[in-house]
């Protein structure tokens, strides 16, 4: 970065030391019983506050949750000591605490019924379904994060509000959604987490280093320099795919039940008071949900219509009024 810019993002008078960064980010380093015993507390309670708020779909307990959660903390502990290239306990941290918060979750599922839909819960469902948006959101406030615990005026305040906002919760729903043996979308929060540790590591490396903090190493290393952005880089991108993957199906998926809900209505337009209310996926199925007073039209009409328009070979049923289905068949059969 150049020094104007460096001067701009990070004036002299407002940088923190090299050791008040430590100090904040390392849990091992300077009064290191005290630190741990807040980090364990307020991790537990956040935990139990996240589970009790996905629970009751609660988004203002979760977001409590969310400000108290001191995971972030040792987070930019990894990204500090990488970019120093030594060594450090900031990721036994990370996943002792990862372990604590899914296993709360767990615990908190047993108190679900068998019979609940876990993905009617917008708390559950809005984190088993990660997206590229949510790698830039997480990369986002991982720069943020970094940049304030640089400075002294924004320290204090802005990195464990902002940065804990993506963690807590998606391994909370990680343990939950295991707990009920709902493997693929506990494997989706999952990746929601991993996908926000990796950003947010990744940006703090990348302003750690750019504001001349890895330079400032007490002693040198024996490993090369880049190795820790390199294995990094690697763990990121394989997040990405599959983020990236999921981003296109949702593209395309969103693409085609508007085209079949078009189709839906042209083969309903000699139907008066008919209507299409909406289409949605389930399970690769296309269900396309209508209601009208009188008898729909020849289902093969629908099949005509949807030709071109989704992929061959996708099961349509329609869901008429009162519960009523019809099992269309397959587009193009």
């Amino acid at each position: 970065m150049p020094g104007p810019l460096r001067a701009l993002v990070l004036p002299d008078r407002q940088r923190r030391s090299l050791d008040d960064l430590r100090q904040d980010l390392d849990l091992s380093y300077g009064e290191s019983r005290s630190k741990q015993s807040a980090f364990w507390t307020m991790l537990t309670l956040a935990a139990v506050i996240a589970a009790c708020g996905i629970l009751t779909d609660s988004t203002a307990t979760v977001v409590g949750a969310m400000i108290i959660a001191p995971l972030s903390t040792p987070i930019m502990g990894i990204a500090l000591g990488a970019v120093q290239r030594r060594h450090s306990t900031a990721a036994a941290f990370v996943g002792l605490g990862c372990l604590l918060v899914m296993l709360v979750g767990a615990v908190a599922s047993l108190v679900v019924p068998q019979s609940y839909d876990l993905l009617t819960n917008g708390q559950i469902s809005g984190r088993t379904s990660p997206g590229l948006l949510d790698l830039v959101s997480a990369l986002a406030t991982g720069f943020a994060g970094a940049v304030a615990l640089a400075r002294k005026d924004v320290a204090a305040v802005l990195p464990g509000v902002a940065i804990a906002i993506s963690l807590v919760p998606p391994l909370v729903v990680t343990g939950v959604c295991a707990g009920q043996a709902a493997w693929w979308p506990a494997l989706g929060a999952l990746v929601l987490f991993l996908s926000n540790l990796f950003a947010l590591v990744f940006a703090g490396m990348v302003v750690f280093t750019v504001l001349a903090y890895a330079g400032a190493a007490a002693r040198p290393v024996h490993r090369g320099p880049r190795r820790a952005h390199v294995m990094l880089g690697l763990l990121f991108t394989a997040v990405l795919l599959p983020l990236g993957a999921h981003t296109v199906a949702t593209v395309l998926l969103n693409t085609w039940t508007l085209r079949a809900k078009s189709a839906a209505e042209r083969w309903l337009a000699h139907s008066p008071g008919a209507e299409v209310t909406s289409v949605d996926a389930q399970s690769r199925t296309l269900y396309i949900h209508v209601r009208g007073p009188g008898e729909l039209p020849p289902i093969k009409g629908l099949l005509n219509e949807l030709e071109g328009e989704v992929p061959d070979g996708v099961p349509i049923v329609v869901d008429a009024v009162r519960g009523r289905q019809i099992t269309a068949g397959s587009v193009g059969g």
